[in-house]
């Protein structure tokens, strides 16, 4: 499993490059699009990756 620290980077890398493309090309181009669903699984991922360590019970 990805760690936490290596997943929050890949998350603030793929923000960024969302910014710099949406700067570039504006909110309806193509690569603005393709990051923004990049940016969106990796979202998810982290999302499900805290939701499971919080609802794993503690012995």
């Amino acid at each position: 499993m990805i760690r936490d620290d290596i997943l929050r980077q890949r998350l603030e890398k793929a923000r960024q490059r969302l910014y710099v493309l949406q700067a570039k090309h504006g909110f309806s181009h193509s690569s603005v699009l393709r990051q923004s669903m990049i940016l969106d699984k990796l979202i998810n991922q982290y999302n499900r990756h805290f939701y499971v360590k919080e609802k794993k019970p503690t012995a």
